[in-house]
Order: structure tokens, then sequence, then C-alpha cells
């Protein structure tokens, strides 16, 4: 019997949860939603600044198998991810500085696929993965991983140009 199936029952369970349970909360304090497993397109001086938008983290992929190796110049490819990238991001311009961080309850980490190269992250912020400095224009690939093969975790992507 497939395994597969069964995980992505388990994470579109897990996305509907948590996307109920954060609609919920939003609703209550009137914040506004940020998309989940969304592709973005950004421009320099984009709003709002820092850009948000949510997902489940983890797969059953070894990162540095979606790197093609374990080391990039921002650190180690560890955990498992999907396939598939989590998100797109599109700059439609060259950006002097830019910071796309990861924000989990858990330890997490983020792979990013673009113009230039490969670069993965763990704990630039505690536990929380994130990649910052000068970014070309063109399309980049974002995965965000769990260290435990098939966990889901809930997570925001925030992207900002704000040093």
């Amino acid at each position: 019997m497939s395994t597969k199936p069964l995980n992505i029952g388990k994470r579109l369970s897990l996305m509907i949860l948590t996307l109920s349970i954060t609609t919920m909360s939003h609703g209550l304090v009137g914040a506004e939603e940020s998309p989940i497993f969304g592709d973005i397109t950004i421009k320099r001086q984009f709003s709002p600044d820092p850009l948000e938008v949510r997902g489940m983290s983890g797969g059953s992929v070894p990162a540095r198998k979606i790197n093609g190796g374990s080391e990039t110049p921002t650190g180690s490819c560890s955990g498992f991810v999907d396939e598939a990238p989590d998100h797109t991001l599109k700059l439609t311009s060259k950006f002097d500085y830019l910071k796309l961080q990861v924000e989990s309850p858990a330890d997490t980490t983020i792979i990013i696929k673009g113009p230039g190269g490969n670069w993965c992250n763990d704990d630039f912020d505690g536990k929380n993965p994130g990649i910052v400095g000068e970014w070309l224009k063109g399309t980049y690939q974002i995965w965000v991983g769990s260290y435990e093969k098939g966990k889901y975790l809930p997570y925001t992507l925030k992207i900002t140009e704000v040093k």
C-alpha cells in the first residue's frame, strides 16, 4: 500500500485545521489574511512590508536531495521537504537587500533555488531559518522543511526590504 496518499491526506487535514484556527483568530482581532502556499510577485518598495505567506513545512524528501548537496554558502541543507516547492517568488527587479525569514513554533529549515544559485539555512534567528542579502531579478523556488520525516508544521514566511 502506498503511503503517499496518506501523507497528502494528513497534510491537507493539517492545512485545513491550521487555516480554520487562523481564520477564526484573525476574524476575532480583525487582522488581514495572508495566503497559504502562495506564489508571490514583488517589485522594489512593495507593500505591505513585511509581506507574509503561510504554509506547512516538511515532507519526505531529504533537503540535500532537492539542493543537490548538503552545503551552500548560507548553511547546510537539513531536514525533509516535499518534492515540489512550497512557494514561488518572482522578483520583477534586482533587490540590493531582501530578507526572507520563516517563523514557526518548531525548528524548521529553508531551501531557495533561483538566479545565481541555491541557498539553505537553519537557525538564522533562534530555530527559525532565513536568507538575507542581494537578490537578482528572476524566479525563486522556496521549500520549508521539518527535521522529522513526514512531520508537517505551520509556518509564516516573512519577506521584507527593511534592514
